[in-house]
């Protein structure tokens, strides 16, 4: 057995030990304002990276802002997106500014798939080279690249089989197919409309597009969406300043439709989704509320909570 004096040596030892500890604890906690405005910006900073890090490589939340995909998912619903599985990547915007950032995306577990739900990053309107703004869209992968897809009279076929409208989505037949949809469809020039549309091939790498003066208004922003310069001059058409008469495709593209058919801007009117804007696909519902109109933020707590939809809460998204 350890001695009295044994025993007082080891009693002195944690108390020395305990006080050496509790004076570097002190000493590591900031005293003047700046300091402590410094260790609060470290800590910010540190987990903005960290919700940068998880948000690129795993998992995401995304709010629906419009009723394209009802009724499989509600504007107003809170989506957890998986983004693993069609390839995590560094992260794409400094969360809360919305701040777009170089990024490199790392291979996935599967491409893009028919019938899959997906959130992209949106590559822009018809006639524009890329997006005013960096935004996420949310529509259903109807056709992947090298597939044919035809809509008639507002049936969809992909490779000349029906692809029927999914369990939950709608059409409206208060909306009728307008001849002026025309102007406004993709790609410029080939008349199509909402429901009649087509067919098209959906591009694949490697693909051989024949182009000319005469055809060029349809495929200039999408070659030029890859990253080339395209031109005519002395009636030749140039694409990075040489002649040509086609193109090849560098990347594999999907088409996305919403299942809300008849009130959706979507692949018709904007174009094709390149694999690489593809980053997730939506798993579970966490929260939802009805908000359909701007002014959801004036209400009160209680009015809120009256906007809540219970039922929707941990619907699993298919």
């Amino acid at each position: 057995m350890a001695s009295e004096q044994e025993k007082k040596s080891i009693i002195n030892s944690i108390k020395n030990w305990r006080e050496v500890r509790n004076k570097k604890a002190e000493e590591k906690q900031p005293q003047t304002t700046s300091e402590k405005i410094i260790s609060f910006g470290k800590t910010l900073i540190g987990a903005i990276l960290i919700v940068m890090i998880i948000n690129g490589l795993f998992l995401a939340s995304f709010v629906v802002p419009t009723g394209s995909m009802e009724n499989t998912v509600m504007t107003g619903d809170f989506l957890f997106v998986n983004k693993f599985i069609y390839g995590p990547s560094t992260p794409q915007i400094v969360p809360f500014l919305n701040i777009p950032l170089p990024f490199y995306k790392f291979p996935g577990v599967k491409d893009p798939e028919v019938g899959d739900v997906i959130v992209f990053i949106y590559p822009g309107d018809r006639d524009e080279v890329e997006s005013k703004e960096f935004q996420y869209y949310l529509k259903r992968c109807v056709a992947t690249a090298g597939d044919t897809l035809q809509i008639i009279g507002n049936k969809v076929y992909v490779n000349n089989k029906e692809y029927y409208l999914p369990e939950n989505g709608v059409y409206d037949p208060r909306v009728p197919d307008s001849p002026a949809e025309q102007l406004s469809t993709f790609p410029k020039g080939r008349n199509y409309t909402r429901n009649n549309y087509g067919p098209i091939r959906i591009p694949k790498k490697g693909d051989i597009i024949n182009v000319d003066l005469f055809n060029l208004k349809e495929w200039e922003y999408f070659i030029r969406k890859e990253g080339k310069t395209v031109e005519a001059s002395n009636f030749q058409l140039l694409i990075d300043g040489k002649p040509t008469n086609s193109y090849k495709v560098e990347r594999d593209y999907c088409f996305g439709l919403g299942d809300n058919r008849d009130h959706s801007l979507d692949s018709r009117y904007w174009g094709f989704i390149p694999y690489d804007n593809v980053v997730g696909t939506p798993m579970i519902v966490y929260w939802s509320w009805e908000s359909r109109d701007e002014y959801l933020n004036e209400y009160s707590f209680i009015e809120k909570v009256k906007r809540i939809r219970w039922s929707r809460i941990f619907n699993i998204i298919r």
